[in-house]
């Protein structure tokens, strides 16, 4: 029996299928499409991550997240300065605010 996947995987599974006794065929994709099915997987880990909320799942999210870094030319070390940087400047969200209304003034030119 014959199955069609036609998805982005681990660089390992291949081995891990032909262990099990079974064979697959894979495509080595081209930058376009790779970055194109990463932001697929994203879709589909998080996906997996909103059904079952654990850390295997977030996991998961981060690796396809720093392939997509990699895309950008960027390693898990920049990408975490950014984030750092980010922080710094707008918070994180250990404070869980939740914002509901802002009322707006009209501003006055002194």
């Amino acid at each position: 029996m014959k199955k069609t996947y036609n998805k982005l995987i681990r660089d390992r599974i291949p081995q891990i299928i032909e262990t099990s006794g079974n064979s697959c065929t894979t495509r080595v994709l081209d930058e376009q499409e790779f970055v194109r099915f990463l932001s697929e997987k994203l879709k589909e880990e998080v996906a997996e991550y909103l059904d079952d909320p654990s850390l295997e799942e977030l996991a998961d999210i981060m690796e396809v997240v720093l392939a997509l870094a990699e895309t950008h030319g960027a390693d898990a070390q920049e990408l975490e300065e950014i984030r750092i940087s980010k922080q710094e400047k707008r918070g994180g969200f250990s404070k869980r605010l939740f914002l509901e209304t802002v009322e707006e003034h009209d501003q006055q030119d002194p």
